[in-house]
């Protein structure tokens, strides 16, 4: 059996108001909070980025102080058609608080391109990596973090990772995870 729907030839006008299933809604975005005392890859928020991406779900990974192979927003590397991989357009790693006025500019232009990203909507799941140490560096305030998250369109996950993470940051969370390591006598 095959059904169809199409529109009544002759109608003159569309309906006033669309009626939803009560059971149709968005489902809502989490924020995740990946964090360790020391500075450290975090391999299974990449298994899951790669894990959603696979299943089909548009995927961003930003990672603000990777920087060294000349990629920017302009220049994403995509893996497969359903994940794409920014890093800063800078010759270097950010890796203290001495951050050079250039490299200042990438993170900021990688920051403003993300924002309008996910503004747009076109990623399900959004990794922002080493956030809290771009925080801590003073090169993004924890205010702009915590409007960006309240803003971004509620069927969007967000992960963030990094050392040191904020308190307001994991206050918002739906699900911290902390790595530490543990040292067997």
């Amino acid at each position: 059996m095959v059904s169809q729907l199409r529109a009544l030839s002759g109608a003159s006008s569309p309906p006033t108001k669309i009626r939803r299933h009560p059971l149709l809604h968005t489902i809502e975005g989490t924020v995740q909070v990946f964090t360790s005392p020391h500075r450290s890859f975090f391999t299974n928020v990449m298994v899951q980025a790669l894990r959603a991406a696979e299943q089909g779900l548009p995927v961003l990974i930003v990672q603000f102080l990777k920087g060294g192979i000349g990629q920017g927003p302009t220049q994403p590397t995509q893996m497969g058609q359903n994940l794409t991989w920014l890093r800063c357009d800078y010759p270097g790693c950010i890796s203290g608080p001495e951050v050079p006025a250039e490299a200042e500019v990438a993170l900021l232009d990688l920051w403003q391109h993300t924002q309008t990203a996910v503004e747009q909507g076109k990623y399900g799941l959004v990794v922002l990596d080493e956030l809290s140490l771009a925080l801590e560096f003073g090169l993004l305030t924890e205010n702009e973090v915590l409007i960006f998250l309240k803003e971004r369109p509620p069927q969007i996950e967000v992960v963030l990772t990094g050392p040191q993470m904020p308190d307001s940051l994991i206050a918002i969370a739906d699900q911290v995870t902390e790595f530490r390591r543990n040292y067997l006598l």
